[in-house]
């Protein structure tokens, strides 16, 4: 299977530098995030590729990226901030769409929809990612098959 990592990697990126103007993005293993409140927004792949990409993202993370985007401080993660932070992870997994489309992979992704990981699938492609920013971390977990 085509690495997946990187597309979901780099788009990241781009669009916390470009929506946010965060430049200062890394990434790490999965196993170091750990955090009490999240919000998980999951975006649906269907077409050459199945699954979902679950963005799970710690309240302080969520609430400094809608300050960003919003101008207005925010203290608590209410329905405003939710949509905010499922329009950016909507936005990203379009990116890694026409980077796939690149690579002859041809996906289509489902609206945002909040929810926990589902444990019992089987997934060919399933990683796992943290991306550190000056406001937070944002755990991308990728879990993804092959279309039949």
């Amino acid at each position: 299977m085509t690495d997946l990592y990187g597309p979901f990697l780099e788009a990241t990126r781009n669009v916390f530098k470009l929506m946010l103007e965060l430049n200062d993005v890394s990434d790490h293993p999965a196993d170091s995030f750990v955090c009490d409140e999240e919000l998980d927004v999951s975006i649906g792949f269907i077409g050459d590729l199945k699954g979902e990409v679950i963005y799970r993202l710690p309240h302080e993370t969520s609430l400094g990226i809608v300050n960003i985007m919003s101008g207005m401080e925010f203290d608590a993660v209410d329905e405003f901030v939710t949509s905010a932070v499922s329009e950016v992870a909507n936005i990203i997994s379009g990116n890694v769409l026409t980077m796939l489309a690149g690579e002859d992979l041809t996906c289509d992704i489902l609206p945002p929809v909040l929810r926990k990981p589902d444990e019992s699938g089987e997934y060919t492609f399933h990683t796992a990612c943290c991306v550190t920013t000056s406001i937070g971390d944002v755990c991308l977990d990728i879990r993804l098959n092959q279309a039949e």
